[in-house]
């Protein structure tokens, strides 16, 4: 495993820094993504906060730092506006060389068109749900178009899909695991390929259904 994803709101950047001294791989062949909080948005706590979690795993940089929601989680702030502050100190932390590329979470198409217009960077990446239940077709064709790295999380529907009855036909049909088709579904890997037929009745799964957070309603 070379890709460690975690966030401050996990509460393991401590232990994630043990682990990766302890295992002698060296930093460079390392890729270490870690996300920002709401509760330390704006521009003077989201620097402190970044190097605070440098601090936390022991290392010098992030090759990736992502705002994890859209939210400002504050009564009374105007959400675009703290963003754009929180976003100015990202800038500045990868003009700094602390974060190799800087990025968002769960963001929408209007959220994403509003910090275009506020900031002078484009966000690297926006990792938000994906799954057969949840396919945000405009928001990957947005993010395609403004060469923003469209990433997914949360492949199995935090276990959701593992049960559905397609993906159980397909996988018996492939003798492979339902994680392994939905996981296949997503992306190129594990030397097999799904017809497009398969694929076709995996995308038919989508009923918009979130098993995490939903932005939906976030300004």
């Amino acid at each position: 495993m070379r890709h460690m994803d975690t966030a401050k709101r996990y509460g393991c950047e401590e232990k994630l820094g043990e682990a990766i001294r302890e295992s002698g791989i060296p930093r460079s062949e390392l890729w270490l993504t870690n996300k920002l909080w709401p509760g330390d948005y704006g521009y003077k706590a989201a620097k402190k906060a970044c190097l605070d979690s440098c601090s936390q795993m022991g290392v010098e940089y992030f090759d990736l730092y992502l705002m994890h929601w859209p939210g400002s989680m504050r009564p009374g702030c105007s959400n675009r506006e703290l963003r754009a502050e929180t976003w100015r100190a990202l800038e500045e932390l990868y003009k700094e060389g602390v974060c190799r590329a800087i990025g968002v979470s769960n963001f929408l198409v209007h959220h994403l068109q509003q910090l275009k217009e506020d900031c002078s960077i484009v966000p690297h990446v926006n990792q938000v749900e994906y799954h057969p239940f949840q396919q945000p077709n405009h928001l990957m064709e947005y993010c395609h178009q403004e060469g923003i790295v469209f990433e997914g999380y949360s492949p199995l529907a935090k276990g959701q899909a593992l049960n559905d009855p397609t993906v159980l036909q397909i996988a018996e049909k492939y003798r492979r695991t339902p994680a392994q088709i939905c996981i296949r579904w997503s992306i190129q890997v594990f030397g097999f390929q799904l017809e497009e037929v398969d694929m076709a009745a995996l995308g038919g799964l989508h009923d918009n259904r979130h098993v995490t957070w939903d932005p939906t309603n976030v300004e």
